[in-house]
């Protein structure tokens, strides 16, 4: 399975970092080849070439479409996580927003 590289933006703090670090976890324990790098607002203008997807967090709902603009040129997907994304605490719901992603067509695995 090829590797796919995921970008966790939420615009509340710290949280971006518990979700990607569930999200970590859980790809390991199922011996996915997927890394989860937390950013935020600010950086992910610099940031978004290096990720394959782009979880967006409910507090960051709002600039989905400007993410989606800034992901295009790059064929990065973007995916808004659910509201209860910050107690999925060992990340398998993340995971399984990101399968779908994958199948659907929406995340292109080592597209770069």
């Amino acid at each position: 399975e090829a590797s796919v590289r995921i970008l966790v933006v939420c615009g509340a703090g710290a949280s971006s970092t518990f979700v990607a670090q569930r999200i970590n976890g859980a790809a390991r324990a199922r011996e996915l080849p997927w890394v989860a790098i937390a950013t935020n607002g600010v950086s992910l203008p610099d940031e978004v070439e290096a990720g394959d997807l782009i979880l967006v967090g409910p507090h960051f709902a709002g600039h989905l479409d400007e993410i989606r603009d800034l992901a295009a040129p790059h064929g990065a997907g973007v995916v808004l996580l659910d509201t209860d994304a910050f107690s999925d605490i060992d990340g398998s719901r993340a995971l399984a927003r990101i399968e779908v992603a994958i199948e659907d067509g929406t995340v292109r695995p080592d597209h770069h």
